[in-house]
């Protein structure tokens, strides 16, 4: 089973960077994207519906904000645009949430809020941490296996960012969202799928468009495909894709050892 998951920064500018081109050579079973930044309605045109998939988009309520999708090659049993969280409305009402299930597995698509734009969204992002932390470990236990395909929005250890002193004080590397992610890593046991196999050193998936980061490699790795432990040992391959640029991030590659 082969899963791809990729922030698009605007799915039409990514369909005009060639992602929907470059897609069908790619042998995927789903595709998670994230941070689509359109309505149903402005996405009439064929290639945002690609022969042979099933597609689903969530969108945000703001025009050309958020925004989350969904392609799988398989028609799921059941697809979820909701989290469910009263305390936190953001997740349906900025498209931030889509859940297709496969039998007793589920594949999610998640976007998680940056924080950058200042301290009233970096509160929003801590409350939907708490909501997102609360539902996760709601589900531990029930039977399902799970991959959260996401743009975190955090990093979690040095070997995530390249600058990782000089962004300590930054969204995405605060010592509290890194405490998060370990706390989903230990106490409830999920598992970052891409840590399961060795890496090679500055691997990131997203990078500024200021200066030349993309050209120096001045990235973060914010991007993962976050599993059950039931699939921790199901990792087989893992791939960043950076030959071509579609977006200000990278599509991110999982085969699992998976039979539908």
């Amino acid at each position: 089973m082969r899963i791809i998951t990729f922030n698009a920064n605007g799915i039409r500018s990514a369909a005009r960077k060639g992602f929907f081109d470059w897609l069908p050579a790619q042998q995927a079973d789903v595709v998670c994207v994230q941070e689509t930044k359109a309505q149903v309605a402005q996405l009439a045109d064929p290639i945002f519906w690609p022969q042979g998939w099933n597609c689903y988009y969530s969108d945000a309520e703001k025009k050309g904000y958020s925004g989350v999708a969904l392609y799988a090659r398989r028609k799921p049993d059941a697809v979820e645009a909701a989290l469910g969280c009263p305390a936190c409305p953001e997740f349906e009402t900025e498209g931030r949430w889509l859940e297709a299930r496969f039998g007793a597995l589920s594949v999610i698509s998640l976007y998680m809020p940056s924080g950058s734009s200042g301290e009233e969204r970096q509160q929003i992002k801590y409350r939907l941490m708490d909501c997102l932390y609360a539902h996760l470990d709601a589900l531990r236990g029930n039977g399902r296996s799970y991959i959260v395909c996401a743009d975190w929005n955090i990093v979690h250890t040095a070997a995530d960012i390249k600058n990782w002193r000089g962004n300590q004080k930054n969204s995405g590397c605060l010592p509290e969202e890194r405490a998060w992610l370990d706390r989903l890593f230990g106490e409830l046991g999920y598992v970052d799928a891409f840590r399961q196999l060795e890496q090679a050193p500055e691997q990131y998936t997203w990078w500024s468009n200021r200066g030349q980061a993309w050209a120096k490699n001045v990235g973060w790795r914010i991007d993962y495909q976050v599993v059950s432990p039931t699939l921790a040992d199901k990792v087989l391959a893992t791939h960043i894709y950076r030959e071509q640029r579609f977006s200000d991030h990278a599509p991110l590659t999982i085969d699992y050892a998976w039979s539908w």
